[in-house]
């Protein structure tokens, strides 16, 4: 998605455009090889669906059409949580759509495929980057073809948005470069995943569910969604030694033991359209780019190639989206500069940068709440576990901060509206309460 993305803003900017995809790319929506965790509930945040619109014009009647089924924020989805079962359900305001990953995939291929100046090209590996002659800029990549036949492209500009970043990092590697500072959070998630048909006594007062897990040491969650199709997907998920089996019978097991019983009951009686899928998530990984020096020109890096995010909170799409967009927006900025692309990386990190501190510490303070998750916990860790245990009894009493909650999960404000000093001894207040 990132890389779709990304074609679409360059597209308005070079002459020529070419994606290398190594996966053979299906013509109609279907699960591919290439995308393993496809198989698995995805989200497109809010600020990530926005983002889609503006690249695609009319992008969200593409989804509509094909079937995506709207869900009302604050409404249409019951959050389980430690506390609030469920939590208040409001309407707060705007839709989202909840679809297959790998439909919004298609849809958003369909329309890159559409411009003129864009090739996708199928079944071929990168290599390697190919450096210039004194290893500080990029000129081209090493690509492998279908048939075997390998080939060196020039290129102006690269764009790393691989699914591990690993190109960049064999880059610097090869040119005696060190290597970008990297947050490690590990979390050891495991998940499995089942598609069912959506009965016909199914409950009507809810499209999906969110169940938390029990906190901090249980981490047996789940959440259910709509696809396009009339079905429902539901992911079970667990950290370290709860990771959910892959065979029906223990999923269904798995999935008795969440802290309520409503996706089981839900599920129980419904008939499954899959077999279960299984993947596991080790770590979330923050390579710091807005902090290298000496960054090869010509080459720049997004999506999880820079961050990829713990997949329990559905980020990683609409981040890579926002990021492409970001870039976008420089490359129009730099227009009427003789060489728009000389230092470029250097202000687009810094744009990512901001784009990421918020899903960032939004998953990551959650996630140390399990003793068992690894990493640097913050300094003021018990401080920010109180203050966001408060905020949320807040936002359960009050529709605005309920909604301001949302518009910062949704990626549409930065956390950094957490700080307002009227919220803040509001949030205060709660936390004085015994």
């Amino acid at each position: 998605m990132g890389g779709l993305a990304a074609a679409r803003v360059l597209a308005d900017h070079f002459e020529r455009v070419l994606v290398l995809e190594r996966d053979t790319l299906p013509e109609r929506t279907t699960d591919r090889k290439g995308v393993p965790q496809g198989r698995h509930v995805h989200a497109l945040l809010a600020g990530g669906q926005r983002a889609l619109g503006d690249l695609f014009p009319g992008f969200e009647r593409d989804l509509r059409e094909a079937g995506a089924v709207p869900i009302r924020a604050g409404l249409d989805v019951r959050t389980e949580r430690p506390g609030h079962d469920p939590f208040p359900q409001r309407d707060l305001g705007w839709d989202s759509y909840a679809m297959s990953r790998a439909q919004i995939e298609f849809l958003a291929r369909r329309r890159v495929q559409a411009m003129a100046n864009v090739e996708i090209r199928p079944r071929s590996r990168v290599e390697h980057f190919v450096p210039g002659p004194d290893g500080a800029a990029v000129s081209g990549v090493r690509c492998t073809f279908a048939g075997g036949t390998s080939e060196t492209l020039a290129a102006d500009l690269v764009i790393d948005a691989s699914g591990q970043g690993t190109l960049t990092l064999d880059l610097l590697r090869s040119t005696g470069s060190e290597l970008p500072a990297e947050s490690i959070i590990g979390v050891d998630v495991g998940y499995a995943s089942a598609i069912f048909a959506i009965p016909a006594d199914a409950p009507r007062d809810w499209k999906g569910v969110f169940t938390f897990p029990r906190s901090p040491h249980g981490s047996r969650g789940s959440l259910l969604l709509p696809l396009e199709g009339n079905r429902w997907i539901v992911t079970v998920a667990g950290r370290h030694a709860e990771r959910p089996p892959g065979d029906a019978e223990g999923f269904m097991d798995f999935a008795r033991q969440l802290r309520t019983p409503t996706i089981h009951n839900a599920i129980a009686g419904a008939e499954r359209l899959s077999e279960i899928a299984r993947a596991r998530f080790p770590a979330s990984v923050y390579r710091h780019y807005e902090r290298f020096e000496g960054f090869p020109a010509g080459l720049i890096t997004l999506g999880d190639a820079m961050c990829r995010f713990n997949p329990v909170y559905g980020q990683g799409m609409s981040v890579a989206v926002q990021e492409a967009q970001a870039l976008g927006q420089l490359l129009a900025a730099r227009v009427a500069e003789p060489d728009p692309l000389k230092g470029l990386d250097r202000p687009f990190f810094a744009e990512a940068a901001k784009l990421i501190e918020t899903p960032w510490f939004s998953a990551a303070i959650p996630d140390f709440v399990n003793p068992d998750t690894r990493g640097e916990r913050p300094a003021n860790l018990e401080e920010m576990l109180r203050f966001g245990m408060a905020l949320t009894r807040l936002a359960a009493r009050d529709p605005d901060v309920h909604r301001l909650t949302a518009e910062v999960q949704h990626l549409l404000k930065p956390r950094s509206v957490y700080q307002d000093p009227e919220l803040r001894q509001r949030v205060l207040a709660v936390m004085e309460e015994r």
